[in-house]
């Protein structure tokens, strides 16, 4: 189905769940969502993405599993997989690395950028950032910000965080950062001797095109609560992002547990591309953020009402496996970013 045919169908979708009166339909008044679980991407070597992960990042590996079957391809929507999931952690959260053995996916674009509406990262939090620095040098990563940034004191919800985003070796964005007393959850600022230098990841960023259409899918269907927000504009934020006139409306979203999910909408500049509409599981370009759900079927049925679309024909019964769910469907958000739903 192409792309505008998927939009026409949301669009029916979603005037089809609107009350008589033409009120926003009503969703349950329990969150959907009840944890943030792990956070997906797909890699082009599952082994070479868990060394760089757990010898330059201190993640520690936890598991190693490989998938194949008609569930699977289901779920994912790719027909004929055969994949290769590593589970790395640091601290209570993890990252699903999966390497597509067959069929084997695209990479992502040489040219992209921080604004494009594919854009996803998840931001690892330091207790040093000098020294995270100097450690990502002498790992010789990509830089994808000139350097770190600290971002000023005229920003009252951002001031004094310091941040720097760079590249694994598929080139996913990653961010560290540091909280100054005050800002971040506590655990982040728990003693310097009893803890490593990399502490855990504090939230996944994914860039929307309005933030109150993305409001009303992760909010108002997927049950998340607002926890902050900012305007971000500067040249700090332009070396951060490395986008000239970056200019960002920031909105902090969390569930019941599990890290956070950033809305960044550029509102400067607006030339960002949109999300491909042929992106696939197995192409590198693809990330996926994990929901903790009781019940799939009507938090899918949610997700489409509120202006996300199905990757999945619908809630697949998974075959056997050790990845900690036995009924999920891969969903996207309005603006094409992946969730699973996922139920034990």
């Amino acid at each position: 189905m192409s792309r505008f045919s998927w939009n026409l169908l949301l669009a029916a979708t979603v005037l089809s769940t609107l009350a008589v009166d033409g009120s926003a339909p009503a969703f349950a008044a329990e969150p959907v969502a009840q944890a943030v679980g792990c956070i997906g991407l797909t890699v082009s070597d599952a082994d070479r993405s868990a060394e760089f992960y757990t010898r330059v990042l201190e993640f520690r590996r936890e598991k190693d599993i490989e998938i194949a079957g008609e569930s699977w391809e289901r779920l994912s929507g790719v027909f004929g997989v055969r994949a290769r999931t590593v589970r790395v952690r640091l601290g209570a959260e993890c990252l699903d690395l999966t390497e597509y053995l067959a069929p084997r996916g695209r990479p992502g674009p040489a040219d992209a950028r921080s604004n494009d509406r594919s854009f996803q990262h998840v931001a690892i939090v330091v207790a040093d950032m000098d020294e995270a620095y100097r450690r990502l040098r002498a790992a010789r990563v990509e830089h994808a910000s000139t350097g770190p940034q600290r971002l000023p004191d005229w920003n009252p919800n951002a001031a004094g965080i310091r941040a720097f985003y760079f590249r694994d070796p598929d080139r996913h964005v990653l961010e560290v950062i540091w909280f100054p007393d005050g800002k971040g959850d506590r655990r982040w600022h728990a003693p310097r001797q009893v803890r490593a230098l990399f502490l855990g990841i504090d939230h996944t960023a994914i860039v929307v095109g309005d933030t109150d259409a993305s409001l009303r899918f992760w909010r108002d269907a997927m049950g998340f609560r607002v926890a902050g927000g900012s305007e971000n504009w500067g040249t700090e934020q332009e070396h951060l992002n490395n986008v000239h006139g970056a200019r960002l409306r920031i909105t902090t979203l969390r569930a019941a547990e599990g890290p956070g999910v950033e809305l960044l909408e550029y509102l400067a500049p607006r030339d960002g591309r949109s999300f491909p509409a042929d992106e696939h599981a197995n192409d590198l370009i693809h990330w996926q953020t994990t929901l903790r759900v009781s019940d799939v079927e009507p938090a899918a049925r949610a997700a489409r009402a509120a202006g996300g679309g199905w990757v999945s024909p619908g809630p697949v019964q998974v075959a056997e496996h050790d990845l900690g769910f036995s009924r999920a469907l891969l969903a996207r958000d309005p603006d094409g970013h992946v969730v699973q739903l996922s139920a034990p």
